[in-house]
């Protein structure tokens, strides 16, 4: 039964008049039902069940349902609204029972998405005994088809996402390095992108007469082209598809292109398709494959060739990405299809099997609710819960998918099964899946734990290391195994509720715990297909595997040296560390082992932070385990990986020295260090030899190779370098890719040892965890460098939350630990790692309660006597057993545990206590004590004030007082009434009531700590301890205890502990025998096998490791400064402060107000630091400090802005004269940078010094507040900072009012400056006086120096002066100048010049009068030459320009950017820069700033001499320009558009030009250009404006709609103001030369030569001279004559004089900007930073007070010419003969038809020769084809509407060519086609002479890939007439055929010719040009149908003439006999009675 519940839909379209009223029909398999209709409803919901019948025969993988909304109409058909069909593949396969289909989108009969939704749950219940078929080809993921017409892009399964992962090629470590760097510059969050998918042509399609169509399928959204016909079609199609989502999850989808043939059925519909995915894409240079070919293959059919070509071009776009151009070359079209292929570098795709043997599984963990056991057990069956796990596994590759069988009740199956996946290789996917489920019968099955085999790291091409050393061995294909790979995903614990890390088990994220591992085996078998896909392991296979899974027992020691930085007290904190399932205490499948620490109470350290006070007796834990060893695998790992390090180390001393700027032979030194370190590692460290290890597999030889041929190439490339290398900065990219290629060698496919993974648990709740690698901590026999780094040394973690969404914003604990991982045979080498001494101890805890004042165990509920540390797990004394080879030491002794003891006042140095009195009443009585008198505030019991005793080391500082600083009345009280069952009130409030039962108030005390030493205090309190027999006492049974006894206590414990010895074994190794719990009470084993989960962790001994010494430091930390900081608050800054932790101690610096770019210079002095452990090993890996820096709020809570870490520096002896180093640490939130800090540290050992002997304390700014000292501090010098402060634009208003009064304010180190207060930004947004001066003491080295912060206030009433923004310049290298070298750069354009030198009268005579005869040449001229010529020349399409070239004319800069982003104009910003001003947090509280303005300006920083004396250097802005407005006029010229975002639903869009300039808009709406993403506008406005108050020119791109409003496409801005005030002249682009007339007439307001003297004077150069009347030039001391210009150039008509021409030149050589088209990028807010298109455009500027412009050019776009194509069909032979006439005849009634592509609907036929017998036909017929032509494009422009209903036309470009075929004409049924052929008019085939040259093999030397040869082929348009014969094919059986010849005379005549020429269609009038004679057929050919005559003749006669004759004679023979009988016995009888005689 299946059954569909239609839910709901949503978002339905409307209709024209009110809404529709909608009704659901949904298909299965021809049977339809239908929901009942909703009245005018968009958004229905039906709630309905349908059902149908499957009597009896299962799904299959392709069952689909069609789901159809419809409009009901009472009347008529119902209208259709949308429709989409969902596969029912994942019920089919049995995965799940029930497929919920939520948000499925609609989509229109053209597969449009409709933007509706529908919301269903489908049910299947199977057939009985249907049993789920898992390996199902198809079944995969629920794909919902979004194709209404046809549905088949629903098999594509998208793989789920992993942490990240790429197509790729697999290929050698090195290639990848370079691919994947892209991926990393990517935040890990949601962020927009567009893909961008171009589809160009497709070539040698299969079939015949086919009618392709492409459909594009991303992301769930499916494209399709246009329908085309033929097997070369020529789509020229851009597809969009806009996503919103994480960077790691778009890589791993697919792009999918799939070929249809759109005349078939649909089911062989397929006529090949192609995959990749997106982030192979991405991976490319510039995030695109740029016009490549695609291999077409039957997706089903593994063995079958290529089915065709396409030609693509894909982009990725990221936020901020530009799109690269594509560039068209000429000889595109005749591109070599195998030489441009996307496929791995040389490499063939070739039918691969992956044989992936999965042998077995183990430690699956428990799946399934363990009721059904718990009902066995009851019913006294035999439960195992154990295994209540069904798991089968499932590998996907490439959108393919297997699976193993399922073992049913099962944690450790044997699978034993090969599983066969048929791919191409190499394949564009890189990842196997490997997923192992959890089989459910009921609900879908739960993923288990995934893990991915990476073929580029089992597989490599061996390309790149080849081509280096000639090695040819190198490549292998993927091989791995037989190995284990580890699962990791969520927390094994089973619970019967949801799992919110669910996600982890699908390989998203990190997984934090081990959750088993499969052993499996992969190799590869190039060509042959398996028989089957799935099949089972022979036994000698599962025989091999076994020595792989030989176990050693390793073990794995872990010392805690300290936990801090806990963030709030709480429950008590342990750790676990584990491995694999060993030493997890919450799986019971291992022995209970000691991995576990005790439980401890975190402390207050004083400042900030809790840490865990573990003192001198440190937590240790042992595990035990067994794996396979493979040690010469991690050996060699970790190898690799120490030089690595010491590279990586190196690199990071060499970035240092350089961005610190130190002098070359320093440089060259640390350089020299770092190479030979490195050849000498690569060297001195080989990785270990395999001879005879065990666990050997292919893989590992394959590696070693691989990894020492790497190695010894970047050996060589390091000697080279050192020996070769020139300029050593230049080097460090390279050593960058070293390093990284290093960290790619170390990476193990197969590392079967899993993580250790340590979690941090608060009471029995896991919180936080980190997973270690092992090889890190792994002991090696083999050699030092071959242990793992972490190997026996201290190192610090940062704890993380699982799945944490804020990515480490908040750290749970960070933990210092030291651990060991070796062999056990080995486990003696671990004595030489240790520290201090281990003990080892049993504990039990002796519980009693208080019952009517006595205590004893009668009243203990739920605990039993002697119980472990939880009180559930029942001890007793007597049954303690020593682990084997351990012995007791002594008895049981008391021994209270102090670090579960702590007081809530611990490590504070003020404290309040607090009680709460209270009272109850009766309503309307008198107030009376209550019966709990004193609680505390949660109403628990609690001690009366009087009890209260003093602490030892306290002080009171007051007596008792009533708190009122509350919400209660002025006694203090509060008033509450209690609703039963409870027995307190929930909620108090401050005024009585009468219907108040109770009431209570606070009572609170302060208490400060004494000022006694602190070692006083303590032994005080311990001496305490021994007073009360060790009991520790509580009020309820929890975790709170305390060791004074209370009246409120009713609990009370203490712990009894009993020390072990090794009985052999000496040194801390003997600890790795403690396996195994100690001892449990065995009492009541008669009430049933007590299940050993009950007993939680069951009783471990305690291992701890004791220091006798401790050692004192003393630490300081520098803080100096912090930049780039993320403002937080409103006012667009923070007020920051940090927390510095180190260890156990932590302090914080001051809190600054308002900056992101803090100044602290603080030292914090941490005094007495005690460290326990040896000084050497502190020095080694000391701990960090942390700072954790915070925004300080007034009100709520303290916001973390980011957390830094730095390494201390240590000294051991006070003569160590290193001193610290400031460095710059990045500041990390949520993973990401924000901001650096300058710090330093330094750790001094304190032990033999006294205070004398410790640096001198620096000096103080305040109270406690020491600077940082000399030395250390920065070095500064006095310096000058001008700025130059022009303006404010584009001001957003603030607080809802418009900025008015605005003035500036410059901070730089400590200074600032204000400018004065702009009185009217409307009028005038400039400041009046502009020049500012900062003196300030700036660090000398760039690497120090603080920022400049701009802050713009407003002048607002009542004083008030808010910051309305506020810009941070980072880096003031750029603005650093020598003062004393004269630069004129920082005044004006020579426009600006002109203006503010005195006027004087100008008179420019533009309009030279000129001769008639002239002008009419330059109107004969313009029609072979337009500014569009101009342009095509420029661009390089030489044929599009005709003969501009050859006239010598001016060619133009066609810049692929905006004109700003050019690198030599600097941005047009040399006289002022633009700074965006921004505003803190925005309204909506993300942190994103927003810019709220501009600031126009500048700054010129140099150094002042010390010396007071010495006069200071000249000022730099000197000489500017007016500052007030100009009235200017602007040009806007816009050309073209290039790839629009389509806005409308046939993916095209319909644009038309908007320009906003001030309050001025042009709307160019009338000009719209239908359907189109790249149109030629040809547009030129005009506007005027006032600088600079409309400095904004915005020029937008709009989508015109004729119904619905028209939407942006996108827009991009132009600030014309720079475009003015620069020096390069920008306002008006410099010709090439100086034109008077022509189509480029000069058009600035000044002549050359005007301009170079404003140039000259603005430099401070004397005025050009000109001599020999203007033919040569002396300017700036060099001479120009106007020959060395002029030589080689031709010389026209339309130059000007001769001095006007030089001076032209001369300032061509200035470096101005040229004449020039710019392509400026189109944004939209709709996707900010990603590019919706490009605009090619330029603008002119020219103010009016100078004079009138000369004439705008004319950039109209061209026309098409109109052509006429006529071809003449003369004959056709050797026509295959189709038909079989009634008499035996083999014929054909041939006919021939002809169009041309685009213009189908002006087909032509012959008409028909009947009856060929031998092929042949003769027609005489004209064809006649009119189309338009851009001759300089080369394309036909075929304007028409795409539909009937469609309102414009659309133009499509497309290349001219000529299809012909040949038919075979039937009267009564469909004809039959017999043969086509294809000519390419611009490219024709020559054809044959004579029928008997005419073959296939003509057109084949044209197919792709033949060399061209220029005269075989030729244009139509060059020859305009051809003769000859051409063969036509036709494909049978895959192969092509030739199907007949066909001679044709082909002509092209233009309009004018078509008139003089006059031709007729057919051999209609008017039949000239030639004259067509009927054609001169047989006799034989005519239609018998309608001439039945010559039928007689021809058909009947001349085949049976014979036996007409033969007939003809035998009727006379029978007639005459017949006759003759009649007639005889007349002539008988009269013979007898002769009547006359």
């Amino acid at each position: 039964m299946l059954r569909v519940v239609v839910e709901s839909a949503k978002g339905l379209p409307k209709k024209k008049l009110g809404n529709p009223d909608p009704i659901t029909s949904v298909i299965f398999s021809d049977e339809k039902k239908k929901t009942k209709q909703i009245d005018s409803e968009l958004n229905p919901v039906w709630n309905e069940v349908l059902e149908f019948d499957l009597k009896g025969t299962g799904l299959d993988s392709s069952s689909y349902i069609d789901v159809i909304v419809k409009d009901y109409e009472t009347l008529g058909k119902d209208k259709f609204l949308g429709s989409t069909k969902i596969s029912l593949r994942d019920l089919a396969s049995g995965q799940m029972r029930s497929l919920p289909s939520k948000n499925v989108p609609l989509v229109n009969a053209s597969g449009q998405n409709i933007g509706a939704t529908i919301d269903l749950v489908i049910g299947y219940d199977p057939p009985a005994n249907a049993a789920p078929n898992l390996n199902d080809p198809q079944a995969g993921d629920a794909t919902v088809d979004a194709g209404g017409g046809g549905g088949e892009e629903g098999e594509e399964t998208l793989p789920d996402g992993g942490q990240s992962g790429s197509a790729g090629v697999p290929s050698s470590p090195g290639q990848s390095v370079n691919r994947r760097q892209n991926r990393h510059r990517l935040l890990n969050k949601p962020q927009d992108f567009q893909i961008r998918v171009r589809i160009i042509e497709a070539r040698q399609l299969s079939g015949n007469n086919v009618k392709p169509v492409v459909k594009v399928n991303v992301c769930g959204h499916t494209h399709r082209t246009r329908i085309k016909t033929g097997n070369n079609p020529f789509f020229d199609e851009i597809f969009f598809y806009n996503v919103h989502m994480l960077p790691s999850d778009l890589f791993e989808k697919h792009i999918s292109f799939r070929v249809y043939n759109s005349y078939s059925l649909r089911a062989d519909s397929l006529m090949g398709e192609f995959k990749l995915d997106v982030g192979y894409v991405y991976d490319e240079a510039a995030h695109c494959v740029m016009r490549k070919w695609l291999l077409l293959n039957d997706p089903d059919d593994s063995n079958s060739g290529a089915k065709g070509y396409l030609k693509v071009s894909l982009f990725v776009v990221g936020a901020g990405d530009e799109p690269p151009v594509e560039k068209r070359d000429s000889c595109d079209d005749q591109d070599d299809i195998e030489s441009n292929l996307l496929l791995p570098a040389g490499l063939t795709l070739r039918w691969a099997t992956l044989s992936l043997k999965v042998f077995r599984a183990e430690d699956v963990p428990q799946m399934d609710d363990a009721f059904v056991q718990t009902m066995k057990e009851i019913f006294g069956g035999d439960g195992n819960k154990k295994n209540l796990v069904d798991p089968f596994l499932e590998a996907r590759f490439a959108g393919k998918k297997l699976c193993t069988q399922i073992i049913e009740k099962n944690a450790n199956p044997e699978w034993n099964q090969v599983l066969n996946l048929q791919v191409k290789f190499p394949s564009m996917c890189e990842r196997v899946k490997l997923t192992v489920f959890d089989w459910d019968r009921l609900t879908g099955n739960d993923a288990i734990g995934t893990t991915y085999l990476n073929l580029a790291k089992i597989a490599s091409s061996g390309g790149e290391i080849e081509a280096n050393t000639g090695q040819s061995e190198v490549g292998f294909l993927p091989v791995f195994g037989p190995c284990y790979v580890n699962l990791y995903g969520s927390p094994r614990e089973f619970s019967g509720l949801p799992d919110p890390y669910q996600d982890l088990n699908y390989g998203k994220g990190e997984g934090v715990a081990y959750r088993g591992r499969v052993l499996v085996e992969l190799s590869t078998k190039l060509e042959g297909k398996a028989d089957k896909t799935v099949d089972s392991i022979n036994s000698d296979d599962i025989l091999v595997v076994q020595k792989y899974q030989r176990r050693r027992k390793y073990s794995l020691c872990a010392v805690f040296h300290s936990a801090s930085m806990i963030q709030e007290p709480g429950e008590p904190i342990q750790f676990e560390v584990s491995i694999g399932n060993y030493g997890n205490k919450l799986d019971t499948t291992c022995k209970p082992l000691a991995s576990t620490t005790q439980y401890s109470c975190a402390v207050f350290d004083g400042n900030h932070y809790y840490y865990l006070p573990w003192m001198n007796t440190k937590p240790v834990v042992v595990v035990l385990s067994c794996w396979e060893d493979i040690g010469h695998r991690l050996d060699s790992v970790n190898i690799i990986l120490y030089i690595a390090h010491r590279l990586q180390s190196n690199l990071e001393l060499f970035k240092t020295a350089i961005s610190a700027k130190v002098s070359d032979n320093q440089l060259v030194e640390v350089w020299l260090k770092l190479l030979n370190q490195l050849i000498e590692d690569i060297e001195s460290f080989p990785t270990p030899e395999l001879e005879g290890c065990s666990n050997l597999t292919s893989l590992d030889l394959q590696i070693k190779k691989l990894r020492e041929s790497a190695l010894a190439s970047i050996k060589d490339g390091a000697r080279r370098m050192r020996e070769e290398a020139t300029e050593i900065r230049d080097t460090l990219p390279d050593l960058e890719t070293w390093a990284d290629k290093l960290k790619l060698l170390a990476e193990e496919p197969q590392n079967s040892m899993p993580d250790v993974i340590i979690w941090m648990l608060r009471g029995e709740k896991r919180v936080a965890y980190s997973r270690i690698p092992a090889h890190q901590v792994l002991h090696s026999t083999h050699s030092e460098q071959a242990c793992g780094q972490h190997c026996g040394k201290t190192q610090t973690v940062f704890l993380k939350y699982p799945m944490d969404k804020n990515k480490g914003l908040k750290v749970p604990v960070q933990i210092r630990v030291n651990m060991w991982l070796g062999l056990a045979a080995h486990e003696k080498k671990f004595n030489s790692y240790t520290e201090g001494t281990f003990s080892v101890f049993a504990e039990l805890y002796e519980n009693q309660a208080e019952v009517f004042g006595n205590w004893g165990t009668t009243g203990l509920v739920g605990r039993h006597k002697f119980s472990d540390l939880t009180g559930k797990l029942k001890l007793k004394r007597e049954y303690f057993l020593p682990p084997r080879g351990w012995e007791w030491e002594d008895e049981w002794f008391i021994d209270p545990e102090k670090a579960l003891l702590t007081e809530a006042d611990a490590g504070h140095t003020a404290f309040m206590d607090e009680v709460y009195q209270n009272e109850t009443c009766f309503p309307g009585g008198d107030w009376k004590a209550a019966s709990e008198q004193f609680t505390d505030v949660n109403g628990e019991k609690s001690r009366n004030p009087g009890e209260f005793e003093c602490p030892p080391g306290w002080m009171w500082e007051e007596e008792w007082t009533v708190d009122d600083n509350r919400a209660v009345d002025d006694q203090g009280w509060e008033y509450g009434v209690t609703i039963p069952p409870q027995d307190k009130p929930r909620s108090w409030v401050p005024a009585e009531k009468v219907y108040h039962t109770h009431r209570r108030r606070r009572l609170v005390r302060h208490r400060k700590r004494a000022a006694l030493p602190a070692g006083a205090a303590v032994e005080r309190r311990d001496q305490g301890d021994g007073e009360g027999e060790g009991w520790e006492f509580s009020s309820l049974i929890g975790w709170q205890f305390h060791r004074k006894e209370r009246s409120s206590d009713t609990f009370r414990r203490r712990r009894w502990r009993r020390k072990m010895a090794p009985e052999d074994r000496l040194g801390a190794s003997a600890i790795f025998k403690l396996e195994g719990a100690l001892g449990i009470d065995t009492d009541n084993k008669e009430k049933g096998s007590k299940d050993a989960t009950k007993l939680f962790g069951a009783n471990t001994p305690t291992v701890s490791c004791s220091f006798d010494r401790s050692h004192m430091y003393h630490l300081r930390v520098y803080v100096y400064q912090a930049q780039n900081l993320a403002s937080m608050d409103k006012d667009s800054f923070s007020d920051p402060y940090a927390h510095v932790s180190f260890l156990h101690v932590s302090q914080t610096t001051e809190k600054l107000r308002a900056t992101l770019n803090p100044t602290w210079d603080q030292t914090l002095i941490f005094n007495d630091v005690e460290i326990f452990g040896d000084p050497q090993n502190v020095a080694q890996c000391p701990p960090e400090v942390v700072l954790e820096f915070y925004d300080n709020d007034q009100v709520g809570k303290d916001e973390l802005l980011g957390r830094s870490v730095c390494a201390p520096l240590v000294k051991l002896t006070p003569g160590m004269d290193q001193t610290p180093k400031l460095l710059w640490y990045p500041i990390i939130q949520k993973g990401q940078k924000a901001g650096e800090a300058l710090l330093a540290a330094e750790l001094i050992l304190k032990d033999k010094l006294g205070e004398s002997d410790l640096p001198l304390f620096p000096s103080k700014r305040a109270e406690n507040l020491y600077m940082v000292p000399q030395g250390i501090r920065p070095v500064v010098q006095l310096t000058a900072v001008e700025i130059l402060a022009w303006g404010l634009r584009n001001m957003e208003p603030f607080q809802l009012a418009s900025v008015s009064s605005p003035s500036l304010v410059v901070e730089c180190g400590g200074q600032r400056v204000e400018s004065v207060v702009i009185k009217n930004m409307k009028k005038c947004p400039n400041f009046p006086s502009s020049v500012l001066f900062l003196k300030v003491l700036l660090p000398k080295e760039e690497m120090y120096t603080p920022p400049i912060v701009l802050k713009v206030i407003d002048h607002r009433p009542f004083g008030r002066k808010p910051v309305v923004g506020q810009c941070t310049i980072t880096t003031l290298e750029q603005f650093r100048c020598d003062p004393y070298v004269i630069t004129a750069e920082g005044a004006m354009s020579s426009k600006m010049a002109m203006m503010a030198s005195p006027s004087k009268h100008l008179s420019i005579n533009m309009e030279e009068t000129r001769p008639l005869l002239e002008a009419q040449l330059e109107e004969k001229e313009k029609e072979t030459v337009d500014w569009w010529s101009k342009f095509y020349a420029s661009t390089g399409d030489h044929q599009k320009c005709g003969p501009y070239l050859k006239k010598g004319y001016d060619t133009l800069k066609v810049y692929e950017c905006g004109l700003e982003d050019v690198p030599e104009f600097k941005g047009l910003t040399d006289f002022c820069c633009t700074f965006k001003l921004q505003r803190g947090k925005n309204e909506n509280g993300d942190s994103d700033p927003s810019v709220v303005g501009e600031l126009k300006g500048s700054f010129k920083v140099y150094p002042l001499p010390d010396d007071p004396g010495v006069a200071p250097p000249p000022r730099q802005f000197r000489e500017l320009p007016e500052s007030g407005p100009q009235e200017c006029l602007v040009r806007i010229y816009v050309i073209r558009a290039i790839d629009l975002q389509p806005k409308d639903n046939n993916g095209r869009c319909d644009p038309y030009i908007k320009m906003t300039l001030g309050k001025k808009t042009i709307d160019d709406r009338d000009h719209y250009i239908p359907n189109t993403t790249g149109p030629v506008f040809g547009r030129m406005f005009e506007m005027t404006c006032y600088l600079p108050q409309d400095k904004d020119l915005k020029i937008s791109v709009y989508d015109y709609d004729l119904l619905s409003r028209d939407e942006k496409v996108g827009e991009t801005v132009i600030d014309l103001e720079n475009r003015f005030l620069s020096r390069y002249n920008s306002y008006c682009g410099l010709p090439q030369s100086y034109c008077i007339s022509g189509i480029n007439k000069w058009r600035d307001q000044l002549k050359p030569s005007e301009v170079l003297e404003n140039l000259s004077r603005l430099k401070g150069l004397s005025k050009p001279r000109t001599e020999d009347n203007g033919t040569s030039m002396i300017f700036n001391g060099k001479e120009y004559t106007l020959a060395q210009f002029e030589n080689n150039k031709e010389i026209h008509e339309h130059l000007g004089p001769a001095r006007e021409r030089l001076c032209q030149h001369v300032l061509r050589k200035q470096g101005l900007v040229p004449e020039h088209v710019e392509t400026r990028t189109l944004y939209s807010s709709f996707q900010p930073n990603i590019s919706q298109g490009r605009l090619q455009m330029w603008v002119d500027v020219f103010p009016k007070s100078i004079g009138l412009p000369g004439p705008p050019f004319d950039i109209t776009p061209r026309k098409p010419k109109k052509y006429i194509l006529r071809a003449v069909i003369w004959n056709t032979t050797d026509v295959t003969l189709d038909e079989t006439s009634i008499t035996g005849e083999h014929m054909s009634d041939v006919y021939v038809k002809g169009w041309m592509p685009g213009m189908e609907e002006n087909k032509q036929k012959t008409d028909v020769h009947y009856r060929s017998l031998d092929g042949d036909g003769n027609f005489n017929w004209r064809l006649i084809f009119d189309f338009e032509y851009l001759p300089a494009e080369q394309l036909c422009l075929v304007s028409k509407k795409e539909q009937f209903w469609s309102l414009d036309n659309t133009e499509f470009r497309i290349p001219p060519k000529l299809i012909v075929q040949i038919w075979d004409n039937d009267k009564f049924s469909l004809d039959d086609y017999l043969g086509t052929l294809e000519l390419d008019l611009r490219n024709l085939v020559a054809p044959a002479k004579t029928p008997e040259k005419c073959s296939l093999k003509m057109m084949d030397d044209l197919e792709i890939g033949a060399p061209q040869k220029s005269e075989q082929a030729k244009s139509l348009f060059a020859q305009q007439s051809v003769r000859g014969w051409w063969p036509c094919s036709i494909e049978q059986d895959g192969q092509k055929v030739l199907g007949g010849k066909v001679e044709m005379t082909l002509e092209i005549v233009g309009e004018a010719q078509a008139d003089e020429k006059p031709a007729g269609k057919g051999r209609d009038e008017p039949n000239m040009n030639p004259k067509l004679d009927p054609p001169n057929r047989p006799e034989t050919s005519f239609f018998w149908f309608t001439n039945p005559c010559k039928t007689m003749k021809f058909i009947v006669w001349r085949r049976f003439r014979c036996l007409f004759i033969g007939l003809i004679l035998l009727t006379i023979v029978v007639l005459f006999l017949a006759i003759l009988l009649y007639s005889l016995p007349n002539y008988i009888s009269m013979k007898i009675v002769k009547p006359l005689q």
